[in-house]
């Protein structure tokens, strides 16, 4: 028998989370707990550290936190995550940067059915199950956040519904998986000279970005005003009331005139609301609007991306989290796929490592670790990492989205596609 939490004012329970957040990343931005943050990534605390409010029995997992989070936060986030795309900029990266961007992304679309398919011959019962328990619907929030990043994995959460059990293995799955590819990054960077030549690529494209982004920087600096904090929430939150109210209109018509779209998520409003809401984001970033990312459109982004990620922790069981060693298994093996494709491709059109990391980490990570990855080339990249990450968290619920039916394809599910 479940016992009453100990905390249930909600207002406290916000406030403890923000505290978690705002002490993680404290403690990232500490040179003394540098080598801790080395091993254990903030995202993974992001999750984790909030659980422990709700896995204790301290607050309860049933707030309307996560409602108002994934309701609110996320589709402003996608907004300003997207509005950033600097589509010429983008094409100026040259072909083979986008190529190996977009090889990322097709890779882990065909990825992550192709690792179930393998599994299934050999293990079914790894990843079998059905409803709200089939595996398939947990993988299909990875694809998500392997295409674009922790808004675009919430919002296939939303649309295909994997219960919380799966969900919570699932994160497990994604971080683990992810941070041993970033490492391997990482240590690739290092020796970059020696990736390329195996490669047989020529890297003076990325010299010559590199002295473009240095100058990009000096120019475009300035410190934000509070006309220009209004200016970025005003647009976020107008998109997000456009979206609901697109939402609640284009879903009950699906329902009522095209009832069988319900297997394309037609009928949900959710869905729509994700998906105007990032199509609202790219058409303002062919406007003035997008100028909004030199002060900062992107970071308040982030900041509600986190709380949502906080707020996600705290429907997690830690112990079922930890119970499926085997759903680790096909995620590595969904990213060796990722890696292999992206190896080959990059041999056959003689890309740098630098693209291939880049176009691999603005997918699996998104803006939160590609800007990294980059960095480690050297630091004045990493505005490369997050303009394709940003493109990123544009394709993620679109990609994420046709991945999770290819999925559901190869799955044997025989419970309907959209759960109520």
């Amino acid at each position: 028998m479940e016992h009453p939490a100990l905390i249930t004012n909600e207002a406290v329970v916000f406030g403890l989370l923000m505290a978690i957040l705002g002490g993680i990343f404290w403690a990232a931005s500490e040179p003394r707990f540098k080598k801790f943050f080395a091993v254990i990534p903030a995202l993974l605390l992001c999750y984790f550290v909030p659980s422990l409010l709700t896995n204790t029995g301290l607050v309860p997992k049933d707030t309307n936190i996560y409602f108002i989070a994934s309701r609110y936060l996320l589709p402003a986030s996608l907004v300003l995550l997207t509005i950033s795309i600097d589509l010429k900029a983008v094409v100026g990266l040259g072909s083979k940067a986008l190529i190996m961007f977009f090889t990322a992304t097709f890779s882990v679309m065909v990825g992550g059915p192709l690792a179930l398919l393998i599994v299934s011959w050999i293990s079914p019962e790894t990843v079998g199950g059905i409803g709200p328990d089939a595996v398939w619907r947990g993988f299909s929030t990875i694809a998500g956040s392997w295409i674009g990043g922790g808004a675009n994995q919430a919002a296939l959460y939303e649309v295909f519904k994997p219960s919380e059990s799966i969900y919570s293995a699932m994160i497990t799955v994604d971080v683990v998986v992810a941070e041993i590819w970033m490492a391997v990054i990482l240590l690739g960077a290092g020796r970059a000279d020696r990736v390329d030549a195996w490669l047989k690529a020529d890297n003076r494209s990325v010299k010559e970005l590199q002295g473009k982004m240095e100058e990009f920087l000096k120019r475009t600096a300035r410190i934000p005003t509070l006309a220009d904090a209004m200016k970025i929430l005003g647009i976020a939150f107008g998109a997000v009331a456009l979206s609901h109210a697109a939402g609640d209109f284009l879903a009950p018509w699906f329902t009522e005139h095209a009832p069988y779209t319900a297997n394309f998520s037609f009928t949900s409003d959710f869905f729509w609301i994700v998906i105007i809401a990032t199509t609202i984001g790219l058409l303002l970033s062919l406007t003035p609007a997008r100028n909004l990312e030199g002060v900062g459109a992107s970071r308040w982004g982030s900041v509600f991306i986190y709380i949502l990620v906080g707020s996600i922790g705290m429907k997690m069981d830690l112990m079922e989290a930890l119970s499926q060693p085997g759903l680790i298994g096909v995620g590595a093996l969904w990213m060796t796929i990722h890696v292999l494709i992206l190896v080959v491709v990059a041999r056959l059109i003689k890309a740098p490592f630098f693209f291939l990391a880049v176009g691999s980490k603005a997918n699996i990570g998104g803006a939160a670790s590609a800007p990294v990855a980059a960095a480690a080339f050297h630091p004045s990249l990493a505005p490369v990492g997050v303009l394709l990450a940003v493109l990123g968290y544009a394709l993620g619920t679109y990609g994420g989205w046709l991945a999770g039916l290819m999925m559901y394809a190869v799955s044997g599910d025989p419970s309907p596609l959209m759960l109520p």
